[in-house]
């Protein structure tokens, strides 16, 4: 079965990640591993809010471009 997954970043981080050692999460081979064996996945469209730096952490902003360049070179099946 062809299939396209839709992530909320911003509610996968703050819901399930923040605070754990999984930030830097292979979303293909998340959903590889979640959805049964006939699912043939497309497409993993993910989709965040820009973060703002704060006083506390300025470099939240390069942290985050980091990941999402990172997810585009290493899985061309995610688009953001």
């Amino acid at each position: 079965m062809r299939t396209i997954v839709y992530v909320d970043g911003f509610n996968l981080y703050y819901g399930a990640l923040k605070g754990s050692p999984w930030k830097w999460l292979d979303l293909f081979l998340l959903f590889k591993t979640i959805l049964q064996s006939h699912h043939d996945i497309r497409a993993i469209k993910y989709f965040t809010a820009r973060v703002s730096s704060t006083s506390g952490d300025p470099s939240k902003p390069r942290r985050q471009d980091v990941y999402l360049r990172a997810l585009r070179c290493y899985r061309p099946e995610v688009e953001t």
